[in-house]
């Protein structure tokens, strides 16, 4: 008979071990895929990250905007006119004239609302690129699942193809006996009925895979190839507390929902200086010029014919009554204010539990996985003294195929379980905010600094700076094949 194999020939062991180092993989075959290109590949090409970072670039032009309103401002224009038809009592007024005018004005002081305003700008563009760092963790964390999903998929593939030859040899020896009168028609209906079953959840099996393929493919980029082992997650915690006091600090999105709150509470300032007097000073100048039609017909007539007048002062706005615009704006302020506090808690209350339960989920899948490895050892055993049991007539083939079928199940679980660990485990890292692209030691070219772009323009005044239009920076997947499981022949009985 067809010996089955074991599920160390399917997928190397996934253990979780505490360590220091970043993810490294050393002696993989250079035409296998490695967790850590599949991590760099998404970095660099999943658009959901990089439709972020152009957000958040985006978001860092509040700044300069919010800056510009303390800044001086100066206008221009510029006028040609044809009277054609003039009042018949207007007989100085001129056929044509060319106007040409300027103005500067300067805030002086605007009750705080444009310190206010810049503050609560430079704080959401400090709560974006923290919220940039979350999106890569959850990005990370999505390549690292379906990662696993193709590497568990793969193997449950060839275990069921694997489970399918040893059936079809056991239906074959099964009619054989019966041929000779050693086992009756039922015996032979148990063993093709297991087949028919063990076929259908092989055709389950590689539904999943290709699933799990294309969904890699979607976060990825690329297709998978031959998925290798990933290494051993650095620095997992001792405990639930451990894990959720290191979560309520590093976390991003609780940072970055702390800073949303911190811009909250600058906007309630903004809101009040609608109430306080403003102060500018101004300057500004006019020149006209009616190419010698000032005076019309009027005889002896001796006007002249260009004027200029120029100005400059201090102006100052005081409120008075706005029609209580401005105590609806500061409750409005409050009102949001206390919701991005509520949110901070709420952020708060769903980091603890989420990082309890991604640490439970962990220890619980290494618990499985001792188990597993325990109940696949003892399936082994089992399936090799029923089948010499069988041979002395004190077992049945349902027996057999019984401990066949338990074989099966402890070798699949074990490999849900190796999974689960694995990606709870990052989970749990993700959690922390210990799971970005600086905690991992990504290589393969510079990482994204969103700081380096709030540098660049937060202090750019000059009205006519623009960048290039941007272009697509995402691959697309348009052109990769459907994917496939295609599975080894099964073996030819004769």
């Amino acid at each position: 008979m067809l010996k089955r194999r074991t599920i160390s020939k399917f997928v190397p062991k996934l253990g979780l071990l505490v360590g220091t180092g970043t993810i490294v993989l050393a002696g993989s075959p250079a035409y296998a895929d490695t967790l850590r290109e599949a991590l760099i590949a998404a970095y660099q090409t999943n658009p959901a990250l990089t439709g972020a970072r152009a957000g958040q670039r985006a978001t860092d032009e509040t700044v300069p905007i919010a800056k510009a309103d303390g800044l001086p401002s100066a206008n221009g224009d510029f006028g040609y006119q044809e009277n054609f038809l003039r009042s018949a009592n207007a007989f100085t007024a001129p056929l044509r004239q060319s106007t040409a005018g300027g103005s500067v004005e300067v805030p002086i002081y605007s009750g705080g609302g444009i310190k206010n305003s810049v503050r609560a700008a430079k704080t959401r563009v400090e709560a974006g690129q923290l919220d940039l760092r979350g999106t890569e963790s959850t990005i990370f964390a999505n390549v690292v699942g379906t990662y696993m999903d193709v590497i568990r998929d793969s193997a449950i593939v060839d275990l069921n193809r694997a489970n399918v030859g040893v059936l079809s040899v056991n239906l074959q020896a099964t009619s054989d006996r019966f041929e000779i009168g050693d086992l009756t028609r039922t015996d032979v209906a148990q063993s093709e009925s297991r087949l028919e079953i063990a076929k259908g959840d092989l055709e389950t099996a590689r539904a999943n895979l290709i699933r799990s393929k294309e969904n890699y493919i979607a976060l990825v980029g690329r297709v998978p190839g031959d998925l290798q082992a990933p290494p051993p997650l650095p620095n997992l915690p001792g405990s639930p507390d451990e894990a959720a006091d290191i979560a309520l600090v590093q976390n991003p999105d609780l940072l970055a929902a702390k800073e949303r709150s911190a811009a909250a509470e600058f906007d309630i300032k903004t809101a009040r200086s609608a109430n306080k007097p403003r102060l500018s000073a101004y300057a500004q100048g006019r020149y006209v010029n009616f190419h010698g039609t000032l005076g019309g017909a009027v005889p002896g007539a001796n006007f002249v014919q260009e004027q200029s007048t120029a100005e400059v002062g201090v102006r100052a706005t005081v409120p008075i009554y706005q029609g209580g615009r401005p105590s609806a704006q500061i409750r409005q302020a409050q009102a949001r204010s206390g919701q991005a506090y509520e949110q901070v808690i709420a952020v708060e209350r769903n980091i603890i539990a989420q990082t309890r339960a991604a640490y439970s989920s962990w220890r619980a899948s290494e618990r499985v996985i001792q188990s597993s490895e325990r109940a696949v050892k003892a399936s082994e055993l089992s399936l090799e003294g029923v089948r010499a049991e069988n041979s002395v007539g004190n077992r049945t083939i349902l027996d057999i195929l019984n401990a066949e079928q338990e074989l099966l199940n402890a070798q699949v679980q074990l490999v849900v379980a190796r999974r689960n660990s694995y990606v709870a485990g990052f989970s749990l890292l993700a959690a922390m905010g210990r799971a970005e692209a600086k905690d991992l030691g990504l290589e393969g070219g510079p990482l994204y600094d969103p700081k380096v772009n709030y540098n660049r323009v937060k202090n750019i005044i000059y009205d006519f700076q623009s960048d290039p239009n941007p272009t697509p920076e995402a691959s697309r997947t348009v052109d990769t094949p459907a994917q496939k499981a295609d599975i080894e022949p099964l073996p030819v009985v004769k």
